[in-house]
C-alpha cells in the first residue's frame, strides 16, 4: 500500500540527516556577527572570504559567515562586497539556499545520480574545503544543496579560532572596495 508519506527505499540508508545550513544575505558581516554571536549566543564557527562563488565561478567578492547551533547545524550569511543593503530583487541566485546534510560522500554521489535520473539538473560536487556539496532546484526554483561534512573535529576548532580575524580582514577589504 502506498501513502502520500511513503518514502521510496533504495539500497543503503540515503535519508537526509538534517539541516546542514540555511544561507541568507546580510548587509554587513560584522553587524550580523554581533547579533548572532552576541545577542543570540550562537558561536561564530567559520568565515570564508572568496572572490568567486565556488559553485558557479561567478566573480562576486563575498564573506560567508557560519554560526553554529547546538545540534551542530549552521545558519550562514553572505556579505557581498559591493552591496551595503539586502534587496531581494538584486539577491544573487546563489546566496539564498537550503542545505541539507547527508552522511557520506557515497550518499552524496547516490543523491546526485538519483536527482539526475529524475531529470533534475545538478551542479557539482563542489569541494568547499570543509564540506562537499551538490546544488539543484526544486520545482518552484528554490536552490537546494546536499552537503557532506569532510572536516574533522580539530578543523572545526581551527575554523572557529580563525573566524574573528577573517571577519576583521573582510571588513577592511569591503571598506576599501566601497572606497
Amino acid at each position: 500500500m502506498t501513502t502520500a508519506n511513503a518514502v521510496p527505499r533504495v539500497a543503503g540508508d540515503h535519508r537526509v540527516l538534517g539541516l546542514n545550513h540555511v544561507a541568507y544575505r546580510c548587509r554587513d558581516a560584522s553587524e550580523t556577527a554581533r547579533f548572532y554571536r552576541d545577542v543570540l549566543g550562537m558561536p561564530l564557527a567559520h568565515v570564508i572570504v572568496q572572490d568567486r562563488v565556488p559553485s558557479t565561478q561567478e566573480f562576486a567578492p563575498h564573506c560567508h559567515l557560519f554560526f553554529e547551533m547546538a545540534d551542530g547545524s549552521w545558519v550562514a550569511f553572505f556579505d557581498i562586497a559591493d552591496e551595503t543593503e539586502v534587496e531581494q530583487e538584486t539577491n544573487p541566485d546563489w546566496a539564498q539556499h537550503l542545505a541539507m546534510e547527508v552522511a557520506t560522500l557515497g550518499v552524496l554521489e547516490a543523491r546526485k545520480k538519483s536527482l539526475e535520473d529524475h531529470g533534475v539538473s545538478v551542479l557539482g560536487p563542489v569541494d568547499h574545503g570543509f564540506i562537499t556539496s551538490i546544488y539543484f532546484r526544486d520545482p518552484s526554483g528554490h536552490r537546494l544543496e546536499f552537503a557532506c561534512r569532510t572536516h574533522g573535529p580539530d578543523e572545526l576548532h581551527s575554523f572557529a579560532a580563525a573566524a574573528a580575524d577573517e571577519l576583521t580582514n573582510w571588513d577592511a577589504r569591503k571598506a576599501s572596495h566601497l572606497g
